[in-house]
């Protein structure tokens, strides 16, 4: 469950008109932050920025599902949007022995995942499949922000 004020801050970004992936971006460093703290780990980075993405839907931030995703984790994405926005009531808890399994399971998963060098790694990967152009457009519309943001 995400805390209230990663919800609130999720919420301001949205109504500033911000992206609804930075808005969702607030989830997934809370939940890097519970793998460092040592809630629980996590077996890839990649696993740890589902968990806050999944977080995010379920909270009402209007992510799209993944395009290119296996169908079962499409199916997961699309489902967690649509209780995020009211559209299906949450599915029945999990039993207790259930939730009880994961959580072990995740706590015996290594911390290591969200280390500074382990997050470089894994954004320098996601760069790599991006084409050119679609860097060059990023880059323009930071260099866009950055000089809107120092006129004030």
């Amino acid at each position: 469950m995400p805390s209230k004020e990663t919800v609130r801050k999720a919420k301001a970004d949205l109504r500033q008109g911000k992206s609804p992936t930075t808005a969702a971006g607030e989830f997934v460093r809370e939940e890097i932050e519970h793998i460092r703290e040592g809630k629980h780990g996590a077996r890839s980075t990649k696993q740890a920025i589902a968990i806050g993405l999944s977080k995010a839907r379920r909270a009402g931030v209007p992510l799209k599902p993944p395009k290119r995703a296996t169908p079962e984790t499409r199916k997961k994405a699309e489902r967690d949007h649509a209780v995020g926005t009211g559209r299906r009531k949450p599915t029945r808890t999990a039993s207790r022995r259930r939730a009880r399994a994961v959580r072990q399971a995740l706590k015996k998963e290594p911390r290591r995942v969200v280390s500074r060098a382990a997050l470089s790694r894994h954004a320098k990967r996601a760069a790599t499949r991006r084409s050119h152009a679609q860097r060059v457009a990023a880059a323009k519309k930071g260099w866009a922000t950055r000089r809107r943001n120092q006129r004030h």
